[in-house]
This record gives C-alpha cells, structure tokens and sequence, in this order.
C-alpha cells in the first residue's frame, strides 16, 4: 500500500507539471521572440537553462577590484594618536592603524569583487559603477586603482577604468585583447512580466554562478533614481553579482543587476537590473567622451492623480505636471509655466511624470525639442532648447510668528500673506503663508509653514484675491504650494 500511495503521488506531481510544458509550448509557438529561446522543457516540463549558459557564459566576466587610499601617520594626523590605550597597545605589538611596519601604517587597501560582461570583441566590458568606484553615498568612494578582468577560461587582464555615470551606477573598462567571446544585446522593451530570466555573476566571489527568476515587474521607480526605469526581478542576486548580465532564455541581455532589497544584506526576493538599453547610451557616450552629457529643461515636475487631472481638465492621469519653472532657464524661454501638464517630448509620450527627466537626460544639451503641453483646458505646442544638466538648490521660505487670517471654515485654512523679505527670498512676487490647516485643506495634505502661490494656475498674493479665486472654483481646485526647496500642486476637494 505505501508503495502504491507513494507511485501515486509521483503521478500527480508530475501531474501538475503538465500544464507548465503546455504553457511553454503555446508561448513558443505565438510569440517570435520565444521561438527562438534557448531553453526547452526538460522531461518534467521545466526549463532547461544548460544550453543557454553553455552558450552565453563564456562572455561573463569576474572583475576585481583594489582601491588604495592614504593612511594617517604616527603624528597630530592619526586620529588614534592621542588615545590612551594607544601606547599600550603598540608597546605590545598589537597592530594598531598608523604603526610603522603595519599595513596601516602606508596606504589603506581595500578590495572588491564583481560582475561584468564582454560587449564587443575588442575588449570593452560592461559593469556597475559601483564596482569600480564605490558607493556614491557610502564610505568607499575612491576610485579604483588596479581593476581584474578574469574570463572563465581563467585568462586574466589588467582592465582600465573607461568611464563611470553615476546617475545611472554603469560603467565601462577596456582589457588588452582581440576575438573575444560578447554578448547579443536584446531589446528591454519587448520584454514582458512573468517571463523567465537568468543572472550570471560571482555573488560572494563564486565565480560563474548561476541563479534563474521571472520578471516581477518593469519600469520601477526607486527613491533618488530619475534616469532609470528598473526591471524588477525575483532572481537571486548577492553581493558580487554587481554589474553581471541579466538574460532572456533567447540568451540576449536585457539588463545589469544592479541593486536587491534588502533588510539583511543578502536576497531577499527582490532585486532590480539597469535596462540594457539605458545602458549601451550610456557606453557609447562614455566611449566617445569619457562622460556623459545630459540635457536640461529647468523644470520641477510631479506626478498626477485623479483628482489633479481633474483640476486640470485632463481625460487621464497621464504626463508630468510642472510644479516649477527656473528663470531664465530652457523651459521658461520656451513659454512653459507652473500648472502646465507635458503630455510628450518629441512625439514620445509621457506615461508618467518620472518619464519625462529620463527622456530629457537621454539628448544633449544644444538640442532643440518639441514638447506637446496642456494649458487651461487644450494641448498647445512648445519648443525649447536644452542646457546641460548641473545641480540646482532653491531656496525655503522663512518661519513668520505672524498670525494667520481665517479662510473659509469649509476650507479650513488659516493663511497671511508674504513678507516682502520673505517673496524675495523664495524668488516670487507673492503668495500666502498656512498657519492654520484643518478640514478640506488638511484632508489634501496642506500643512502648516506651506506657501500658497496660486489656486488653478492663477497667482495669489492676498487673502481677498484668494476668496474671490476660492468663490469662482467651486469645491474642487489644486493649489500650487511651496514647501521647503520643492514646489508641488495639492489637489483639494470640499466636501
């Protein structure tokens, strides 16, 4: 009997097997790019991903890394120096930084491991920046002094360090050699949610590992990253795997793991990878000038909801709205101003506003744009051109301990209007500072300290333009606020 309920359990699992092979098949059969996949069911009906590594693995590179840095010295530089213990120990023999005869006592050695793969058969080499320069918010920041490209027949070269874009963590090294196995560099793009993906690096510094997921999803966002429109993947991914090729069962790259989620360090289910179109504009442009040159419309943007677009007479929720316009900028010479939508950019269309600095980013600066907008009510055509994109700061407004005028109890706002100090601070001609925010105002997120500058596009500068704006609105409105260094339109809705 336990043999019989044991076979029969064998029978159903494989069972459930065979819709999956059945799925495969019907993928292949309609979709081109599937028909042409490497991988094929094994006997149970799961993927067999050996032919696929047998073929594109070669290409897959280890990189490490050394970085040196100075050390301080045994004298008023070594911060360990007037330490009490520090005599005790160096009496002692215990190695202590800044001892002569000790590694701290020269310059500081750090090293690193990662992944990379070979794009063109001359040499170059595709990674994370990271790899090679550090962290850009971390404590390893200097650029690396001697970088190893090991293939996996175990040829090692001397790679060097081409150029590095950290906006968008890709960087591309050369090594010394000819008729080298590359890449098939795919189309991100085509690529879909759900679909199967192979990662090969050297998490942990096991070279040629080889770990296999789906795609979770496309286009994500991560906090301070503007220029790249993530692939989400469960694929496992650990330190070391930094820069290795992300794959299609077609074995075309598709992307560059990048980054994991993490609140251990290690995997955890979610990792993402730089799309590999983003990064071949990237190399070409560090190839060709050893940086990368971006364009600048001079805009502060955010996105749009439902109840924005409906403030604005929008049908949908599409495009970036503009919260702000540098003067004097590319955006202001071109006419755009606060309260206006960008509903596309040289006839790509804007699906969401984190859309709109990567498409800007991706042309250089001198280059003339066609942008389609949205103003009051009907799309108008504007055209501008860029600058080079450099760092800005905007200034904040300054507390007032003034007192604030009541605005309406169904709005439940208390507002003064600027100080004549505080409009030229904040680089405007007029606004309303909130001192009080209840009911329909604080239910849109208004706070305390914020400064009205217009209600639907339109200036305010006093508490009775504001009434006479309020009165003519109706109970659905969006109001353009200043907080700290940001610009924003709050849509507000009075019950």
């Amino acid at each position: 009997m336990r043999k019989a309920l044991a076979t029969r359990a064998l029978t159903l699992a494989l069972a459930a097997c065979l819709p999956l092979a059945a799925g495969l098949d019907t993928v292949h059969a309609a979709d081109p790019q599937a028909a042409a996949s490497m991988v094929t069911p094994n006997r149970y009906g799961l993927p067999d991903f050996g032919d696929l590594v047998e073929q594109v693995g070669p290409a897959v590179v280890n990189i490490n890394v050394v970085q040196r840095q100075a050390q301080p010295q045994m004298n008023g530089d070594n911060p360990f120096a007037n330490d009490p213990f520090y005599d005790f120990l160096r009496r002692f023999g215990v190695p202590v930084p800044g001892m002569p005869g000790q590694q701290g006592g020269g310059p500081r050695v750090n090293r690193g491991i990662g992944s990379g793969f070979i794009v063109s058969a001359d040499g170059y080499v595709l990674t994370n920046a990271h790899v090679v320069a550090g962290e850009p918010n971390g404590n390893n920041t200097a650029a690396a002094t001697e970088v190893t490209v090991t293939l996996t027949d175990k040829r090692e070269f001397k790679a060097k360090v081409v150029g590095i874009d950290r906006r968008t963590d890709v960087a591309v090294l050369k090594i010394d050699a000819r008729n080298l196995p590359s890449v098939k560099i795919g189309n991100a793009d085509r690529s879909r949610v759900g679909e199967w993906v192979v990662a090969m690096g050297s998490p942990f510094g096991f070279d040629n590992t080889v770990t296999a997921g789906i795609i979770s999803a496309k286009a994500r966002r991560l906090p301070d990253e503007n220029y790249v429109p993530f692939i989400q993947t469960d694929v496992a991914i650990n330190p070391g795997n930094s820069g290795g090729p992300l794959f299609n069962l077609a074995g075309e790259v598709i992307g560059i793991n990048s980054q994991i989620y993490s609140r251990s360090g290690g995997f955890m289910g979610i990792s993402f990878a730089i799309p590999i179109d983003v990064a071949m504009h990237i190399k070409d442009q560090l190839i060709a000038h050893g940086r990368v040159q971006r364009g600048r419309l001079g805009i502060a943007i955010q996105g749009l909801d439902k109840d924005l677009a409906q403030s604005f007479g929008l049908p949908d929720e599409r495009g970036a709205l503009v919260a702000s316009v540098d003067p004097g900028g590319p955006a202001d010479k071109a006419g755009l101003k606060p309260g206006d939508v960008v509903l596309s950019l040289d006839g790509t269309r804007i699906g969401e506003s984190a859309d709109l600095p990567r498409i800007v980013g991706e042309r250089r600066p001198g280059t003339r744009v066609r942008m389609d907008v949205w103003r009051d009510g009907r799309s108008r055509e504007l055209v501008a051109t860029l600058e080079e994109l450099k760092a800005e700061g905007t200034p904040s407004a300054a507390a007032s301990p003034e007192q604030g005028e009541s605005i309406g109890a169904k709005l439940g706002l208390s507002a003064r209007p600027l100080t004549a100090q505080e409009a030229s601070q904040l680089s405007v001609r007029g606004g309303l500072v909130v001192e009080g925010s209840a009911g329909a105002v604080a239910r849109s997120g208004v706070q305390r300290g914020d400064v009205i500058l217009a209600l639907n596009n339109q200036p305010v500068t006093s508490v009775a333009q504001f009434r006479s704006l309020l009165e003519a609105a109706g109970n659905r409105f969006a109001l353009l606020i200043q907080r700290g260094g940001s610009r924003i339109f709050v849509p507000v809705r009075i019950e």
